[in-house]
């Protein structure tokens, strides 16, 4: 009797096997090779098509009045929505603030705060505060942190944007534009006003977002230990940052020991994917977060590595020579100075700026087509840098 009983043990625990190879096979490529948050070495097919679930508990929720607005001891942390935006932009940003306030904030209340650099007309104000029960307020950015800065050479100034002009570039003479971008480069956390914030969601006006968050994205930030959190990756225009890897390049010449051991460097140099991007910036992928989505902690920018980095920058001029964006410089910040593992994909969260998309394949999302990354030319689908982040840092 001892061999038929063996015999069925061994049938019993072959057929498991051939069960879960089978499941392995079967599933998806992307969520064989990718979980849990695993690189992936080449993507063959958008992994917004497999379905999407929230990340990892802990995950904080609504329950009863604990996130109600007026509790004072709600479990809110310290964070904010962080919105730059001009009085003339109000229809868009009512947008952005109903989509926002219907799929995540009016169930967790964090407060909003809006930035100009004049003070908010009172229609502004009134329709604002209409659009949500959480706290609201609005900050007029100092002078002298929007100001040009005395050592840019107007002459010279003027020289770059006429050939930036000529190469077709967008907002090549735009003053305004470059002003934006310095701040939200380096100067927006320095605001009085932030001081009492670690954490912050970037709205910007005419954006969409897609699906339902049930749980404090805050607190996912803090009880895992991420610094930054985006949703869409893209490839730069060189020629607005032609300078910029050369500034950094010798930043990091002078101040090594700044360099985290386990950076994404490796996706800041990627040459293999795009080569004449690499070829065209001086060594520099041109890939990074696309800022006007960003959920990060204010620790980082206001830390001692990311503080100098910026200053340097900021001295070399090249935020008006050229057109520096606040997306290249945060990500090579990032990607330097920072642990590449406290850098999280919101895949869960759908959203729009035109004209690209993250939109996940999960019950909770309406309005996006799933997977879609741009609905304009064919061409925008090559701006993706998904890959090499999947490549080298992971899906995590």
């Amino acid at each position: 009797m001892a061999i038929p009983r063996l015999i069925r043990l061994l049938a019993t625990v072959s057929a498991l096997i051939f069960l879960y190879l089978m499941v392995q096979i079967l599933q998806p490529e992307s969520l064989v090779r990718t979980n849990p948050g695993g690189k992936l070495k080449e993507m063959t097919r958008d992994p917004n098509l497999d379905p999407t679930g929230e990340p990892a508990e802990p995950l904080w929720r609504v329950d009863g009045d604990n996130y109600a607005p007026n509790n004072p001891n709600s479990s809110r942390i310290d964070a904010t929505l962080l919105v730059l935006v001009r009085n003339e932009e109000l229809g868009q940003l009512l947008q952005s603030m109903r989509d926002l306030e219907a799929t995540w904030n009016s169930k967790f209340n964090y407060p909003w705060t809006f930035f100009n650099d004049v003070p908010f007309t009172e229609e502004f104000k009134r329709k604002t505060r209409a659009e949500t029960k959480a706290e609201v307020y609005y900050e007029t950015i100092p002078s002298e942190h929007w100001e040009v800065p005395s050592w840019i050479n107007k002459d010279l100034f003027e020289e770059s944007a006429a050939v930036l002009k000529e190469k077709n570039i967008p907002y090549a003479g735009m003053v305004s534009y470059r002003q934006m971008c310095r701040w939200n480069s380096g100067l927006f956390y320095q605001h009085p006003a932030l001081q009492k914030y670690r954490y912050y969601w970037r709205v910007e006006p005419n954006v969409h977002f897609f699906c339902q968050i049930d749980y404090d994205v805050f607190r996912y930030m803090s009880d895992h230990n991420k610094t930054y959190g985006f949703t869409i990756n893209l490839y730069d225009e060189p020629a607005s940052i032609s300078g910029l890897w050369p500034a950094t390049q010798k930043f990091m010449a002078e101040h090594p020991d700044l360099v985290h051991p386990n950076s994404a460097l490796d996706w800041l140099m990627d040459s293999a994917r795009r080569p004449e991007h690499n070829r065209n910036a001086n060594g520099y992928s041109t890939c990074h977060f696309w800022s006007n989505f960003e959920i990060a902690d204010m620790s980082f920018w206001r830390g001692d590595a990311y503080s100098r980095y910026f200053e340097h920058l900021d001295r070399e001029g090249g935020f008006f020579y050229e057109r520096w964006g606040d997306a290249p410089v945060h990500s090579i910040g990032l990607g330097l100075f920072e642990d590449s593992s406290k850098l999280h994909w919101f895949r869960d969260i759908g959203y729009q700026h035109i004209p690209y998309f993250n939109c996940p394949n999960s019950p909770k999302c309406r309005g996006c087509v799933t997977g879609r990354f741009s609905d304009g030319e064919a061409w925008l689908n090559d701006n993706d840098c998904r890959p090499n982040w999947f490549k080298y840092v992971g899906m995590g």
